[in-house]
């Protein structure tokens, strides 16, 4: 019964992508309902979730945090806060403030006063981590799915020094591939974004090596703040690759609890890898154009040009050395 709903939920998700109306539609009914139940207190707050038990899942987008939250999902009083996009808010503002007014205590998050503004972070994702989880208690776990909003992450875990981190890594070269497929016209994305690749120039189908390095761009950012993340948070942590993943689930899933601290049944572990797995997947969901592509590490070899490659290299060059020492340098 439980693999029925999932499959029902994957096809209801898929026509909407398939239908922006449908969508919106949606989208705006469920806000409704929900503005409704917090006014009329149908929602009741239980006290709201404690921030050591707050997961952020931090990296970049393609990487498989979908299927990460997924499995973390299933588990005993795990709810998922789906991309709140709070890193992003707080991370790229802060990014793109010049010199001058980061050390300017007039400046709203200027160096002088950072202790109240990082206080002011805090209660604000208390605070909407309430709002749209009303039901959450203090036993409860929050995975919070953020890898695009991974430019916030040091600020985020600043703020939240207790909360817990995973920090999942995928080698570049596929996440652009997979951004690369993902975002040609009809595909899933175009879908997402309603079909108008038409209107707009499409620098994945015209320019695929322009798409290329900005994507590697765009990836090199998230991660570096997010791997800076990692480093400097002294509370619980997990490193993942996203290739161990694939490679032994079960495995790296009992690790990831194992550092986090976190309890987790053997056999209810085993159950939400076996439901979330590759080969779960119906075929009909799977491959070019849609939201689950490959699932194989190194499938960049057949997807990317040489000079596709090679643009990637040279931009996240570092950051391939760091996590995937094996592999060798990076080409120059």
């Amino acid at each position: 019964m439980r693999d029925l709903l999932d499959n029902a939920k994957r096809s209801m998700k898929r026509f909407a992508r398939r239908n922006p109306r449908l969508r919106r539609t949606y989208h705006r009914l469920k806000g409704q309902l929900h503005r409704a139940s917090l006014k009329t207190g149908k929602a009741s707050r239980t006290g709201g979730v404690r921030p050591e038990n707050i997961v952020w899942i931090f990296g970049s987008g393609r990487s498989g945090s979908t299927w990460l939250r997924s499995m973390m999902s299933d588990m005993e009083r795990h709810r998922v806060w789906e991309e709140p996009m709070v890193g992003r808010l707080f991370g790229d503002f802060y990014a793109r403030a010049q010199q001058g007014n980061l050390l300017s205590a007039d400046f709203i998050m200027g160096d002088p006063i950072r202790r109240g503004w990082l206080r002011s972070i805090r209660d604000f994702v208390i605070e909407g981590a309430h709002l749209s989880h009303p039901r959450l208690g203090p036993d409860d776990y929050l995975i919070v799915k953020e890898p695009n909003g991974s430019t916030g992450a040091p600020l985020l875990m600043e703020a939240l020094p207790e909360s817990r981190m995973i920090l999942l890594v995928r080698d570049p070269r596929d996440v652009v591939a997979s951004s690369l497929d993902g975002a040609k016209g009809e595909s899933w994305l175009d879908e997402w974004r309603g079909g108008d690749s038409a209107q707009r120039e499409n620098l994945a189908d015209r320019r695929p090596n322009r798409f290329v390095r900005r994507r590697a761009i765009s990836y090199r950012r998230h991660m570096t703040k997010a791997g800076e993340a990692f480093e400097t948070h002294r509370g619980r942590k997990s490193l993942v690759r996203y290739e161990d993943l694939r490679a032994d689930a079960l495995g790296v899933m009992r690790r990831i609890y194992h550092e986090l601290e976190m309890p987790a049944d053997e056999e209810a572990l085993a159950r939400a890898v076996e439901r979330y797995s590759w080969e779960r997947l119906p075929e009909s969901e799977k491959g070019a154009g849609r939201f689950y592509r490959k699932g194989m590490p190194g499938g960049w070899r057949e997807d990317l040009t040489p000079k596709q490659a090679g643009i990637v290299e040279e931009i996240t060059g570092p950051l391939l050395r760091k996590f995937y020492p094996e592999e060798g340098p990076a080409r120059p």
